[in-house]
């Protein structure tokens, strides 16, 4: 199996917000800050790997958002079977990483340990904590666990030649990113470690955390895995990512783009 991987995003809901949503404390400026939803997809032509599963309409009429393109057309676009996907890595249980429930039906899903310990636990007795969740994603991964289909990991590991998963914590308990190896180099899919560019541009957090402390210093733990470049570093929610990355094709637009591919400077 080669340890290089073609890595893609797809961008397949939205949530319009200021700023001041996005910001413990708020934001002087308060302007639009709109957040994209994504999940990962991983591949090496013997091998591919999907990084969370989003929601779908159900989630999102629970949430408020909109479902720009289901997930499912996405992966069809990238020319993936479903139903032969081994692997699916869960960054973290919220309802926008975990949901889409029958999606991938014959996968091992790789998830750290103590997220789940902390999804199921005495923390979940308060709305403050549990917010995040969703209760019937939860329960179906709790049945995937009796079925066999989870695999737990402590901390660090390297998954697959060329994929390795870091766990981080501070917006979840369990809050994993993914480092991968690419034909332009290293690839960081932060997930929620870094919502937007600008939090960690900033040093500043987003509301919904489980450890602010954690946080910051997943900042640095982010460009430690980046070897300092943040732009090998994908945040798990922004729509810059959508422009910076040249798309899959011209069909695809801002809908699917190219991760391996080098992106775009940073606005400062």
């Amino acid at each position: 199996m080669s340890d290089i991987w073609e890595a893609y995003a797809i961008a397949y809901a939205r949530h319009d917000r200021p700023a001041s949503e996005n910001f413990i404390g708020g934001d002087p400026h308060d302007g639009p800050m709109p957040l994209n939803y994504y999940v990962w997809v991983l591949k090496n032509g013997a091998q591919t790997v999907v990084i969370d599963t989003g929601f779908d309409q159900r989630g999102a009429a629970l949430r408020g958002r909109t479902i720009v393109r289901p997930v499912e057309q996405g992966l069809e676009a990238l020319g993936v079977d479903r139903a032969a996907v081994s692997d699916v890595i869960v960054t973290h249980m919220h309802y926008d990483h975990a949901g889409n429930d029958g999606l991938l039906p014959n996968a091992r899903f790789h998830l750290q340990e103590c997220e789940m310990n902390f999804a199921t636990g005495r923390c979940m007795c308060h709305a403050g904590a549990n917010h995040p969740y969703e209760i019937e994603d939860v329960v179906q991964m709790v049945r995937r666990v009796y079925a066999g289909n989870v695999q737990f990991h402590d901390g660090d590991t390297a998954l697959l030649p060329g994929i390795s998963l870091h766990h981080i914590g501070g917006h979840s308990r369990g809050l994993q990113a993914v480092r991968v190896k690419t034909k332009r180099g290293i690839v960081v899919i932060a997930s929620d470690t870094t919502h937007h560019y600008a939090h960690i541009q900033s040093r500043r957090v987003f509301p919904s955390v489980d450890s602010v402390s954690d946080v910051l210093l997943g900042y640095d733990r982010l460009m430690e895995l980046a070897e300092g470049d943040i732009g090998r570093i994908v945040p798990g929610h922004d729509p810059l990512v959508s422009s910076i990355y040249p798309g899959l094709s011209a069909a695809t637009g801002d809908w699917i783009m190219r991760l391996d591919e080098t992106p775009a400077a940073l606005p400062d």
